[in-house]
């Protein structure tokens, strides 16, 4: 996950780069982009969710709730440590309200939140958020790669992704430590 603070008078230059939803772009371009976001930011801050927190959020927080709350709480890190007046987020929850809610309750600052889907479309400065976590994430996979193999992306629409699991699970019989137990794709190879 991350976040960072931009000077208002600096969001033009965002666009001017070519900031866009990381979805949108290679990783070749979010790779060329990070670093010019982070000389553009104030500060930046990048945190990191291991597949087991997340496996625990999942097994044992409320159904409907358990991923929205977990990065509810991580966003809450980042505006702590962050300090802006006004934020911008997008809501994976169905109410963005609701997500800007559980964020509020966490944070100690009065902080105005600017909660919606789809918020990496609409404002380039979620984008830039959103460009430098996927480049963080493209570092940890090659990282990855170096330990477990080329393994592919890591998501389950990547065939590659899905068969490494597939043999790792007949191989080792036992859970893959860079993998969710409880991402659903995992589950149906596990059976």
């Amino acid at each position: 996950m991350a976040g960072l603070v931009l000077e208002e008078e600096k969001i033009p230059y965002l666009a001017q780069l070519g900031v866009r939803d990381s979805k949108l772009l290679t990783r070749r371009s979010r790779n060329l982009l990070a670093p010019k976001i982070i000389d553009l930011a104030e500060r930046h801050l990048l945190l990191e969710i291991e597949p087991q927190e997340i496996d625990s959020v999942v097994l044992r927080g409320r159904p409907m709730m358990r991923l929205n709350q977990l990065e509810a709480r991580y966003a809450a890190k980042l505006l702590s440590k962050l300090k802006a007046d006004t934020v911008y987020v997008d809501a994976p929850d169905r109410s963005p309200e609701r997500f800007a809610c559980q964020i509020l309750q966490r944070l100690k600052v009065p902080t105005r939140i600017v909660s919606e889907h789809h918020a990496d479309r609409k404002y380039p400065i979620v984008s830039a958020a959103s460009i430098l976590a996927k480049a963080r994430r493209d570092e940890l996979v090659l990282e990855l790669h170096k330990t477990y193999g080329n393994f592919g992306s890591g998501y389950p629409s990547d065939p590659k992704t899905t068969e490494f699991v597939r043999r790792w699970l007949r191989r080792n019989r036992c859970n893959l430590p860079i993998v969710r137990r409880t991402w659903k794709t995992f589950r149906n190879l596990e059976r």
